[in-house]
């Protein structure tokens, strides 16, 4: 039984050393399963070297590239805590996740490496309590993170991801690192944060990682198997890609294409050339291929699409099965859950409207406002049990399971006679934008600072091509409107990933609110449905 993601590569080498475990498409390189075993050695080897030592955390801000593979089973394997990040955060943003997070080393990119320069930089800023967000006590006796750079000019004090990798002499790598000890130690933190505030980070042990990798594996009919070649196209600091796809292909010794982005064109070429039998991809993805008309020819190694980490319409899954004859499974889950709950390959008869049946391994109850079982298919809000589960929020495990293991995910729906699972509502204000979340009150944060901003809420509206877009409605305290309204596009540009800015900004005179004195975004959100039917100009 293995211990660690990180041991699933381990038995596969031992297996098949010869084939080819993943390719890179932007490269052309590749790795067989025995060479990408002995790199992760060399990187675990090399973290060690540096003085990090089990439990330390390892930031990742990397894209999809055979380096994040190594970088994050080399942290499992080393005992550290993998902290992969979205690789197009501000420098302000993954300063607060390095200072939240503790890490002591940050792995960064060509792409990347200018952005984690500067977030280093600002916690210079955070310890004399200059940056938002950042108590400066929490940095007390904790070190400015060591930069390890892929593929990029050095700078003073910077280690290069070659001298990671060769740090130690072959007979260091002879003696192989103890595996974890508890399966209940800490693998990674993943950022995310609930329904609403700033991100938070989500603990998830080598048992949860694991637990939920098994549990896919036992979905009849598979969701992956030995035969395949996956598309590694979401990225992989999102734990869809990273335990989902990554993990699971390490588990079944599928073939992995890694793809750094998607492209509606390239991406299909590419599933041509390197025959790609299984596909997950995020809902958005079936916009732009949808009015394609060789969408068949082009996707005709696939047998299987799957789609996660946002609803998908039931009209898209229809149409796409429609225009190519291939089934689209789509599925619920959550980081908290690493991240698996539910597949329509689980279902009986499959409804295109739900997200499946519940996976093997997995228990999920309904409950109403006052705690009871809802009465027949009335809906109510989803709880989940199961070995999956993450172990609460960064750092004191706050608003994880409860005793009896149950934990409430905040989403509503309703379970049909044959145990099919349908989302009726979520999370009251987050956005999910090409299946990455989105907190209001992170941009309402922001957009607050603006001089001449009295007020503002943002909401969610749907899009084709995004899912849902990000919408803020902003009270400006007089002055020249088109200034302040330029001011809040270039303060967000500024401030937050491109997926978080608002595509439009609304300057209104004034925000409805309770008799408490919350703004009701469900008004703001029926503005925004008669605005698309044309009932506002």
């Amino acid at each position: 039984m293995a211990n660690s993601v990180a041991e699933l590569l381990t038995a596969a080498a031992a297996d098949q050393p010869d084939g080819i475990a993943l390719v890179e498409a932007s490269g052309g390189r590749s790795a067989t399963w025995s060479a990408l075993d002995a790199e992760v050695d060399r990187v675990a080897a090399g973290y060690a070297a540096l003085g990090m030592v089990a439990g330390y955390r390892a930031m990742l801000a990397l894209g999809n590239r055979i380096e994040f593979v190594t970088t994050y089973l080399g942290a499992l394997r080393a005992q550290l805590v993998a902290v992969p990040v979205n690789p197009r955060s501000t420098a302000g943003e993954l300063a607060r996740m390095l200072a939240d997070s503790g890490s002591r080393i940050v792995v960064a990119e060509p792409d990347t490496v200018t952005v984690v320069r500067e977030a280093v930089a600002l916690l210079e800023q955070a310890r004399a309590g200059a940056l938002d967000g950042v108590d400066p006590a929490s940095l007390d006796g904790v070190p400015d993170p060591r930069v390890v750079v892929v593929g990029a000019t050095l700078r003073p004090g910077e280690t290069s991801y070659d001298h990671l990798t060769t740090t130690l002499p072959a007979s260091a790598l002879s003696r192989p690192l103890p595996p974890p000890q508890d399966d209940e130690a800490l693998a990674a933190l993943l950022y995310t944060s609930g329904t609403s505030g700033r991100p938070r980070a989500a603990m998830l042990t080598h048992r949860a990682l694991l637990a939920n990798i098994e549990q896919v594996a036992e979905v009849e009919p598979p969701m992956l198997t030995a035969d395949d070649v996956v598309l590694a196209v979401l990225p992989m600091f999102h734990v869809y890609g990273l335990n989902a796809v990554l993990g699971g292909t390490l588990r079944q010794r599928a073939r992995m294409v890694i793809a750094d982005a998607f492209d509606p064109q390239g991406t299909l070429d590419l599933i041509e050339d390197e025959a790609v039998s299984v596909v997950p991809v995020a809902p958005p993805v079936f916009a732009h291929w949808l009015p394609m008309d060789d969408l068949a020819e082009r996707l005709g190694p696939v047998r299987l699409l799957l789609s996660g980490s946002a609803p998908l319409a039931a009209d898209v899954v229809q149409a796409v099965k429609a225009a190519t004859g291939i089934p689209v499974h789509q599925g619920y889950g959550l980081t908290e859950a690493a991240p698996v709950v539910a597949t329509t390959l689980c279902s009986k008869d499959a409804d295109p409207g739900s997200v499946g049946a519940v996976i093997p391994g997995i228990e999920v109850r309904l409950r109403d406002e006052g705690g009871a079982t809802p009465d027949g298919a009335d809906p109510g809000e989803i709880e989940i049990r199961g070995d999956n589960l993450f172990s609460g929020y960064w750092p004191d495990g706050r608003d994880g399971p409860d005793e009896q293991g149950w934990w409430p995910t905040g989403d509503v729906g309703y379970l049909d006679i044959d145990g099919d699972l349908f989302l009726v509502d979520r999370r009251k204000d987050l956005v999910i934008v090409s299946g990455f979340n989105v907190y209001p009150v992170e941009v309402e944060d922001v957009i607050a600072e603006v001089d001449g901003v009295h007020a503002v809420a943002v909401i969610g509206v749907p899009d084709e091509l995004t899912g849902e877009a990000v919408v803020a409605y902003v009270v400006a305290a007089g002055g020249d409107r088109e200034r302040i309204r330029a001011a809040v596009a270039a303060r967000c540009e500024e401030r937050l990933a491109r997926f978080k800015q608002p595509s439009v900004v609304h300057l209104v005179d004034d925000l409805p609110y309770t008799v408490t004195g919350k703004v009701q975004k469900g008004r703001l959100r029926a503005v925004e449905r008669r605005r698309v039917l044309g009932l506002l100009e």
